[in-house]
This record gives structure tokens, sequence and C-alpha cells, in this order.
């Protein structure tokens, strides 16, 4: 099965071997997202509610540099490493995902850094025409 990389300019250089989204039969496989800026410093640290944001922004900029829109994507998984930033992550989640939401899951990790709070891994089926 033919495969394409998706990796938007001004991402991050990735922290180990993988592309920041890969396309097969139009499904796009989003890499969890970390919150970081286009040189890998990391956003908002100590601030949920920022990198939550920076993560959904850096996911959107996959989906639409893979062709799609935050409407394509059908699931999240979503990591916090510490469940009492739930009310403030849902909070930014809402701001992308306004209804019609996605399936998803949460659960508490460890991440790869200390600093990092919030990582979220998405799926979009995008339309064929695109």
């Amino acid at each position: 099965m033919p495969r394409k990389p998706v990796i938007p300019a001004g991402s991050p250089p990735p922290m180990a071997p993988y592309s920041p989204g890969v396309v097969a039969d139009n499904i796009l496989y989003v890499s969890g997202v970390l919150a970081m800026d286009g040189s890998g410093k990391t956003v908002g640290v100590g601030d949920a509610t920022a990198q939550t944001r920076a993560v959904l922004e850096s996911i959107k900029s996959i989906v639409e540099a893979a062709g799609g829109t935050m409407a394509d994507v059908t699931m999240n998984s979503i990591f916090l490493k510490d469940l009492g930033d739930y009310a403030a992550m849902n909070a930014v989640y809402k701001e992308f995902f306004p209804s019609e939401f996605p399936a998803r899951y949460c659960i508490r990790a460890d991440l790869v850094k200390p600093e990092f709070l919030v990582e979220i891994a998405s799926i979009a089926h995008l339309p064929k025409a695109r």
C-alpha cells in the first residue's frame, strides 16, 4: 500500500525516527504531537491550556497539509501527564472540535520529557477528492 509522509512547513524536528503524519488509503495518521515550536523548544511550560492549544494547532497544520480539515478528524488519543489538567484540555479541545466530536480516549501517562503536559495523536479520514 503506498503511503505518503506529511511534514508541514515549520514543523519541529522529530525527536525520534518518525513523520508528523502519514497518509495511506485516504487515512491520515498523525503521530503523537507535543507542544513544541518550529525549533523544537517546548511551548507553554507548566501551562496545560497553552500546551493543548499548541498541540492542536500543530495537528491542524498536519491535517491541512494533507488536504483535510479538523472536521475530517475521526479519532484522538490524548495523553495527560496529570489528569488534573483534564478540564483545561477540554476547554481548548472544544475550540477545535465544537460539534460532531471525534471519537477519543484520554489517559494519564508519563510523557517523553517532564515539561510536556499534553500529547495527542490523531486519525483523519480524508475525502478521496482531495
